[in-house]
Order: C-alpha cells, then sequence, then structure tokens
C-alpha cells in the first residue's frame, strides 16, 4: 500500500556559504496511515526540520513530500495553510491552550477559526474521548498539566486530521503523567486509526510506538519496528557515539 505521508529525496539547508547546514540529506521516508512512528536522534540530527517539512510548516530545497494524495511541495503558502487546518493536527511540549478560554473552547478552537460551527456534541465527544467528559467547563489553571496536555490533543484531533504531528509531547510532565498521555496516543491509532508521527528524546514514549526512526546527520541510521525501552536506549547510545559518516 502507498503510505499516507511520503517523503522522497527530501534535502533541506539552513543558512548559507560555509555556515549552511544540511538538516535533511536527501531524506526518503514512508508512513502507513494508522500507524504510531517515534523519530529519535542526536540534537542535530534532523528530527525538527523533518517534522516541519513533512507538516508543510518549511519548504525542502529539494525532493517531494506527499500527504493523502497531495503533493505539498507543489502548494502555495495559501493551499498549505488550508492543509495545515483541515488535514494535520499538532502537539507540542507548551500546551499551548488560550487561558482564558474554557477546556471546551480550546477544543472548538481549530474549527471556529477555519468558519466551522462547532456541534457542542462534537466537542463534548471529543472530550470524551481524551478522558475529560467533565472538565468541559475548567480552564487550563484549573487543570493539571496531563489534562491540559489531554486538551491539547482534543483540540489537535477535532478536525480528525489525516496526521497527527508530536514534538515531544510528554517533555513538560511527569514520568507518570507522560504514560497516561502515551496511553491516550496509543489508543487513538488502535482505536481510531490515527495516524501519529512523534519526535522524541525518551526510550519510554519511543517504546509505545509501532515504528522507531532514527535520524543522524539528516539521513535514516536505522528504521525498526517496535522496541522496548531498553533497546531503544541502548540503540540511541550507539548512534551518538558514533562518528559522523559522510
Amino acid at each position: 500500500m502507498e503510505p499516507l505521508l511520503d517523503l522522497r529525496g527530501v534535502r533541506r539547508r539552513h543558512g548559507r556559504g560555509a555556515a549552511a547546514v544540511t538538516a535533511l540529506d536527501a531524506l526518503t521516508l514512508g508512513f502507513g496511515a494508522g500507524t504510531f512512528t517515534a523519530v529519535m536522534g542526536p540534537s542535530g540530527s534532523g528530527k525538527s526540520t523533518l517534522l516541519q517539512c513533512a507538516a508543510g510548516l518549511d519548504k525542502p530545497d529539494a525532493g517531494t513530500i506527499t500527504l493523502d494524495g497531495v503533493e505539498l511541495t507543489t502548494l502555495s503558502e495559501t493551499e498549505l495553510t488550508l492543509l495545515r487546518r483541515d488535514r494535520i493536527g499538532f502537539v507540542f511540549q507548551s500546551f499551548n491552550l488560550l487561558p482564558s478560554l474554557t477546556a471546551e473552547q480550546n477544543v472548538a478552537l481549530p474549527l471556529r477559526l477555519g468558519g466551522r460551527r462547532p456541534g457542542r456534541r462534537q466537542v463534548r465527544d471529543m472530550l470524551a474521548a481524551v478522558g475529560l467528559a467533565e472538565r468541559g467547563g475548567h480552564r487550563p489553571a484549573q487543570l493539571s498539566g496531563g489534562q491540559q496536555q489531554r486538551i491539547a490533543i482534543a483540540r489537535a484531533l477535532i478536525t480528525r486530521p489525516a496526521v497527527l504531528f508530536a514534538d515531544e509531547p510528554t517533555g513538560a510532565l511527569d514520568s507518570s503523567t507522560g504514560r497516561g498521555v502515551l496511553d491516550l496516543m496509543r489508543d487513538m491509532v488502535d482505536r481510531h486509526g490515527q495516524t501519529i508521527v512523534m519526535v522524541t528524546h525518551d526510550p519510554v514514549a519511543a517504546s509505545r510506538a509501532d515504528r522507531v526512526v532514527f535520524l543522524v546527520d539528516g539521513r535514516v541510521a536505522a528504521d525498526h519496528p517496535a522496541m522496548p525501552a531498553p533497546a531503544v536506549a541502548d540503540l540511541m547510545t550507539g548512534l551518538e557515539s558514533a562518528p559522523a559518516v559522510r
């Protein structure tokens, strides 16, 4: 089957001249529908650039990126904005909830920004899906960190995106709360067929994925099916200590 998200020969350099850095080096990767992929790698390996290019936030210098049959590299800025609004969800380490809005209002926000009138049941069903059906009237300051991240996930999923991109989604949470968020993401894949691409430094978080991709110097250094956390940590340590190959 064709991957839902397909990157082929993607190159991206930052800066100019002698100071230029190659963030992605002819990278080719595919992500299947209904899968959960963790992307790992040392600092500067290209993880964030991969996420930004795949989500249409940054344009590659070469190569193609196709999401659900649409080639992102041919779209205008307006078309990219509409695609991100309707087909892509984002979850970050910082929750980015609006403090003056209730949980329900935060979740409904992407629909309102897109000119759609959110149905109250639709919003409540999404809150129920993340285990916060009774917290719809609470503002972020009245919620724990884990609950705020669940609200952020519900907000990202309200538009039913083709892909959910998560950038260190448990990085600001304690281990117990982080496990709850990972359980939720795992459930979204297993029960609802959501496609998730997650950048993480945490071997425990990566162990919840179906697949772990390791980047080094903008290239795929290793690509494995589901791995236990100790194996992820061992491989990560080996990649970080290995000399760069050009």
